[in-house]
């Protein structure tokens, strides 16, 4: 199983030759878009090498979503969480982006193991804004602590305006993905996958996996959300999740593996169809080898005819022909 990486790997790359190449001071300015439609902007100036100034835009957010300045909710506390003095929010975010940080990175640590752990989470910001709400919701769990939302489904934006769906209860969150895929062969092969996801769960070196379901309507537990965001032509599929699925270090891959799981399938879906691409190539190319062995050589078809002659006879020549071999 492949699984999409947390950091992004362009940025970590960036922030590395950067910390590397600080006494030369190079002019930075880049943009780029990573899948889910998350676009980075980062800019560093040759007067200032230490000062950074990454911002980055989120997916558009669906209408049953709530946004907080145009971050999803806890995402400003996750960030001072996370990078400390190293990272200051600027209010307001850059035009057409939904959050600028200054990065000062003369306050980095000096031991090399926090700094790469330090740069690994900075490159990882999408994780935790987009992550922040679902991270507050499982660590309820940890804590034991009931949830004041208990059985209300909250949505939560993870594509162009698309969200899936907590269902936070005392003891577990459900955790609910409407599928949807523009292409009608991606929808095949999609709900084909999803349903073998189930039956790959009930493995015996799964059992400590969440439990995984797929449904073709929409769950019970989603009867109060709005009409538009339960369109699904892929179906539904929902994770079970328990205390132990997020206790310790368990915590960050849950909430990596949930955010991005719609990525996941897609990716696959992608790989099933180039796969089957290939062979359908190669097929085709056998046949044609088939047939072109078939096809006659026609300069070696003159070679191997016999050289005959015909002697053009007239009306008596054929009569004493068939009288000659009468009297044989």
């Amino acid at each position: 199983m492949i699984l999409l990486q947390s950091p992004s790997r362009y940025l970590l790359q960036i922030l590395y030759n950067r910390v590397q190449n600080l006494e030369k001071g190079v002019e930075l300015d880049c943009q780029w878009v990573e899948f889910d439609d998350i676009r980075y902007h980062i800019q560093g100036s040759v007067k200032n090498p230490n000062v950074l100034l990454l911002s980055v835009s989120l997916p558009i957010p669906p209408p049953e979503t709530v946004l907080f300045g145009g971050l999803p909710l806890g995402a400003l506390e996750a960030i001072k969480a996370a990078y400390g003095v190293v990272a200051q929010i600027l209010d307001p975010p850059r035009d057409g982006f939904n959050l600028t940080l200054k990065l000062n990175l003369s306050k980095l640590p000096p031991d090399e193991e926090q700094k790469h752990a330090l740069l690994t989470k900075i490159a990882s910001v999408r994780e935790v804004v987009m992550g922040a709400p679902l991270r507050a919701v499982l660590k309820q769990l940890v804590t034991r602590t009931v949830p004041s939302d208990l059985g209300k489904p909250v949505a939560l934006v993870h594509r162009p305006n698309e969200s899936f769906f907590l269902v936070p209860q005392a003891d577990k969150v459900n955790v609910i993905f409407p599928m949807r895929f523009n292409d009608s062969i991606d929808t095949v092969l999609a709900t084909s996958f999803l349903q073998e996801f189930v039956e790959a769960r009930r493995t015996a070196g799964l059992n400590n996996a969440p439990p995984c379901l797929w449904s073709p309507s929409p769950p019970q537990e989603l009867t109060e959300a709005f009409t538009e965001a339960l369109s699904a032509n892929a179906g539904f599929v929902s994770f079970v999740i328990f205390s132990r699925h997020v206790e310790g270090r368990k915590l960050d891959r849950t909430v990596w593996n949930l955010s991005t799981f719609h990525a996941y399938v897609n990716y696959h879906v992608k790989c099933s169809e180039c796969f089957m691409h290939t062979r359908m190539r190669r097929q085709v190319e056998s046949l044609i080898q088939a047939l072109d062995r078939a096809k006659p050589d026609p300069e070696k078809a003159k070679k191997n005819s016999p050289n005959r002659s015909f002697k053009r006879m007239s009306l008596q020549d054929g009569n004493n022909s068939l009288g000659s071999r009468s009297w044989k």
